[in-house]
């Protein structure tokens, strides 16, 4: 492929030139916006440089600006087929050391062994499948060690939902497990004309800037937060009774204890309410 094809990103012509279709199964939406893809790279690396893990490098759109802002990337790639375009659109720099790619579904893949042998400074990046996106967003909470940020590409409402606050429509379990270890901030809107194929929704880059200290999102932490938001219109006391076997009595001694009313609605509730609740639970238990 030469220089002006990967500038111009003619996904169309590229795919066909290696007689590829988009697969609906792996959620394929392509970015085919050069000054886009520059743009979100500036996102991941503001200053240049750094390591990057870029989830989903599909024909390599965001891999290029990433490489040119002197980016050291770590490529995951599952389609098998989209790997042999990159490695045949990336060769130098796959000789020079300066990517690799790795070719693996990455809800398998041990991204915490790949993330940890990389150098600081690190950051998580892709453009995410909407079927796939709460998957992959929930084992980016649980990296350890995690990364210094994370900037993604994702369905808008699923951005909305991770920077909403308490006591919004939005406001959900996706948006305390988000907020519990991160800072989220929605950068910019990509509208789905950006895209090939297009999709029916619009997307955005969201930017997830990791606390200094982030919470605990343990079994007890995450079956809280499940059963709080399981059924909305459920009061705290019935949305917890028998959760992580605590019966009535228990539940309001615990409660009372950590300064959470249950006759209120889980929609209200604070990552930090969460948090104290979690926490006298594990201390009542013996986990702390």
């Amino acid at each position: 492929m030469s220089d002006d094809d990967r500038s111009g990103l003619r996904i169309p012509g590229l795919l066909e030139r290696y007689g590829l279709r988009p697969k609906r199964t792996l959620g394929q939406n392509f970015l085919a916006d050069a000054g886009l893809c520059e743009k979100i790279a500036r996102t991941v690396s503001p200053n240049g440089g750094g390591s990057v893990l870029e989830i989903g490098a599909g024909t390599g759109a965001l891999t290029a600006p990433l490489l040119a802002l002197g980016c050291r990337v770590t490529a995951v790639e599952t389609d098998r087929a989209l790997c042999q375009v990159l490695r045949e659109t990336f060769a130098g720099s796959l000789e020079a050391g300066q990517l690799e790619l790795v070719e693996a579904d990455a809800r398998e893949l041990d991204l915490s062994a790949v993330f940890g042998a990389m150098p600081a400074p690190r950051t998580l990046a892709g453009n995410l499948p909407y079927h796939l996106s709460g998957l992959l967003l929930r084992r980016t909470v649980e990296l350890s060690p995690g990364p210094d940020r994370s900037v993604f590409l994702l369905q808008l409402e699923v951005v909305e939902r991770m920077c909403a606050a308490p006591g919004t429509d939005a406001y959900g379990a996706l948006s305390v497990f988000v907020q519990a270890v991160t800072t989220p901030s929605r950068a910019f809107v990509v509208k789905r004309g950006a895209f090939y194929p297009q999709p029916k929704v619009d997307s955005a880059v969201v930017v997830l800037t990791r606390l200094a200290t982030p919470i605990a999102v343990d079994d007890v932490f995450s079956s809280l937060v499940r059963a709080a938001f399981e059924k909305r219109r459920k009061t705290l006391r019935n949305a917890w009774r028998n959760v992580l076997g605590l019966g009535l009595p228990e539940l309001e001694a615990r409660a009372a204890a950590a300064g959470i009313d249950l006759e209120r609605r889980g929609e209200v509730l604070a990552v930090a309410d969460f948090e104290r609740m979690a926490s006298v639970v594990r201390q009542q238990r013996g986990d702390a």
